[in-house]
């Protein structure tokens, strides 16, 4: 009997250990609701921000395309589609929002892990400081499409860019390849991956020779989308879709005997005078992005620093000269 005594004490250390995190209950969807909450007034608050032009990138993408447009008219219903991102009528202002209503569904989410690491991101995207600095990348691409005429934002120039990451220079466009508010990564009768332009957008390949993910990969340049935000401004469906074509890839290249690594092992030098929410975030090559058993698709915001920025302090993000 004295020596069955031990397992009897640790089964019934076992069991209080149970009812105790039984008791504590699971907080998670509290936490998402509270999120989509502020996620609510972030939206609400980002959208007057847009309306009212209280964002310089937006200023700045309005002004832009609207020189541009009268120098070389040929480009106008580019441009148009690019000012889009100006205001809430936007590729980026809507997928924030399609977000935001998909986070009500616990069916578009693996647990609730993935539903919680999503609802931290898209309250943090809709953040005005964060989303001022996504809009340098159709700034720069504009800017890009000037040859120099108008500067780039938040970015070193396209020359000191190009010798910075050993790059032939960046085509147009492309700041806004691998985001999938513009495209997605399609592949051909060879069984590689392209990318495929949206709507208008597929203007951009009158520029340039179709942008194989594969070479992409090695010879991209900086944008804030791929080097700084990619976590928080991608969905776990699109995270999913990303790390299926870079698993795709790699096992051709695998089969081939020949070493692949994924676009964004490195992030590519090239961000200035970004916010201080864009500068303290971890980077996105540390960020779990699949929604695998294994690894799921989580924030970077632990729940202690989460609600930091309260409702009351939303307001904080706007930034008119950033």
């Amino acid at each position: 009997m004295v020596g069955h005594l031990p397992r009897v004490l640790t089964l019934i250390t076992v069991i209080i250990v149970a009812l105790t995190l039984s008791a504590c209950g699971d907080d998670r969807p509290e936490q998402i609701a509270k999120y989509q909450q502020l996620t609510q007034q972030r939206l609400e608050l980002l959208s007057t921000s847009l309306k009212d032009d209280q964002l310089r990138n937006a200023n700045l993408l309005k002004q832009y395309t609207s020189i541009l447009a009268k120098r070389q008219p040929d480009l106008a219903p580019l441009l148009d589609e690019l000012a889009k991102d100006a205001g809430t009528d936007g590729p980026m202002f809507q997928s924030l929002t399609r977000r935001y209503k998909d986070l009500s569904n616990s069916a578009n989410f693996v647990d609730l892990d993935q539903q919680l690491a999503e609802a931290q991101n898209i309250y943090q995207a809709a953040d005005t400081s964060l989303y001022n600095d996504m809009l340098s990348d159709p700034v720069n691409v504009v800017a890009d499409m000037s040859k120099g005429q108008l500067a780039r934002v938040n970015a070193i120039s396209r020359e000191a860019e190009a010798l910075a990451n050993g790059t032939d220079g960046t085509e147009p466009g492309s700041q806004l390849v691998g985001n999938p508010a513009y495209g997605s990564w399609q592949n051909n009768s060879s069984g590689m991956s392209i990318w495929a332009w949206y709507g208008m957008y597929a203007m951009f390949s009158n520029f340039s020779r179709p942008i194989a993910y594969d070479n992409w990969s090695s010879r991209r340049g900086y944008s804030y989308y791929n080097d700084v935000g990619r976590y928080r401004y991608t969905s776990p469906k699109q995270a999913t879709s990303q790390a299926k074509t870079f698993e795709q890839t790699k096992k051709r290249f695998d089969s081939q005997g020949k070493r692949f690594d994924s676009p964004y092992a490195k992030t590519r030098t090239g961000s200035t005078t970004l916010s201080r929410q864009s500068t303290s975030a971890p980077k996105p090559s540390s960020t779990t992005r699949t929604a695998s058993s294994s690894s799921k698709f989580r924030s970077n915001y632990s729940k202690d620093s989460s609600f930091r920025n309260s409702s009351s302090r939303t307001s904080r993000g706007v930034s008119r000269g950033k």
